[in-house]
């Protein structure tokens, strides 16, 4: 049964950001736990290459979604294994954390941004570019406040889980994801870069990189990333629209006897939930309502990545969306953006 939807006012909206160049390039979806109903494409890849339009599998630099795709998915899946308790102390089974302020924080606390760590900061200015040197000052900094006491996103939240996950399955995070979540789900177009050049050539470009004097394309636009060769927690990963409805519809599966791969219901259900008691912003785990709307009465979910991406999910409505633009490669501007997304949601989520 296909979904009401006013797709001449969401085509609209979509390529009403194109004409103002609020982005370059959009494509978006909408559907429900069977199947898309709904999806379009509007202006270019890169505006020094006109004739070269948005398409259907161009490859996105998804940034902060790589925290959902990546780190709340496999986190999800090693909770439901057994494998990792959301309410025991880091420092309980993790030696590296052991004696250190990190010891007393919770899987709990990071999923909801309420670990206390110190929020976002340039990872290069404070540890340097050694990889290690980095991983031993984020697990061993000293905590911005108690954990529990506050709501305050910070990027270090999944760059400590990401960590986190790595140490309690052996894995990279790169091979945990693609094991335990893209491959069982078929998200063969789903990895982290740096992507080879056949691929870049298909993947929209992001900021200006001013070492180079060109648009970064296929290449992590976060500097966590690039600094942490490509996989960290933060960003890095690609994606294409198809991998990414095909992860929502898995969302929205109903219950089955049959094992499911990946992450199951009792990880979502408990994710698209508020989980921070009367603190504010209230916050699921990773995902957080998405603006005007409340969990209880509309039960919209959220995330959104840097670069321009975003995906909503609400069980309630069985229907999920997915906006996918290159923002970046214009400003660092957020609010024109901001609008749109918005208004997208509102005529999705009518």
């Amino acid at each position: 049964m296909a979904l009401a939807l006013d797709t001449d006012r969401i085509h609209q909206l979509i390529h009403d950001g194109v004409r103002d160049k609020v982005y370059p390039g959009a494509v978006w979806a909408v559907g429900d736990s069977q199947n898309t109903h709904a999806s379009g494409t509007a202006g270019v890849l890169d505006p020094t290459r006109p004739d070269e339009p948005m398409r259907h599998d161009t490859v996105f630099d998804v940034a902060s979604l790589t925290k959902i795709l990546a780190v709340w998915s496999s986190i999800g899946s090693l909770v439901e294994d057994g494998k990792l308790q959301l309410d025991t102390p880091l420092g309980d089974f993790w030696p590296e954390v052991a004696g250190h302020p990190l010891a007393q924080v919770t899987t709990r606390h990071l999923l909801t941004h309420t670990a206390g760590v110190p929020p976002r900061a340039n990872l290069k200015n404070l540890y340097g570019t050694d990889a290690q040197d980095v991983r031993d000052g984020v697990l061993h900094e000293a905590l911005h406040r108690p954990p529990g006491q506050a709501v305050q996103y910070t990027d270090r939240a999944a760059l400590i889980l990401g960590y986190l996950a790595e140490y309690v399955c052996g894995q990279s995070l790169d091979a945990l994801a693609t094991t335990r979540v893209w491959q069982p789900l078929g998200m063969t177009r789903t990895c982290y870069g740096p992507l080879p050049a056949e691929t870049a050539q298909h993947c929209a470009p992001t900021e200006l990189d001013a070492d180079t004097d060109t648009h970064l394309t296929g290449v992590a636009h976060d500097f966590s990333a690039r600094l942490l060769g490509g996989v960290c927690g933060i960003a890095g990963v690609f994606s294409v629209l198809d991998d990414l409805a095909a992860f929502l519809r898995h969302m929205l599966e109903p219950a089955t006897t049959v094992e499911q791969p990946g992450f199951g219901r009792t990880w979502i259900k408990e994710s698209l939930q508020i989980q921070t008691g009367e603190l504010a912003p209230v916050r699921g785990l990773f995902w957080h309502p998405a603006p005007g709307t409340s969990p209880a009465a509309d039960d919209v979910w959220v995330h959104y990545g840097f670069t321009g991406t975003g995906i909503w999910v609400s069980p309630k409505e069985d229907r999920w969306a997915v906006l996918l633009t290159n923002k970046l490669y214009y400003t660092r501007d957020r609010e024109p953006l901001t609008r749109i997304r918005n208004a997208f949601r509102s005529l999705v989520f009518a």
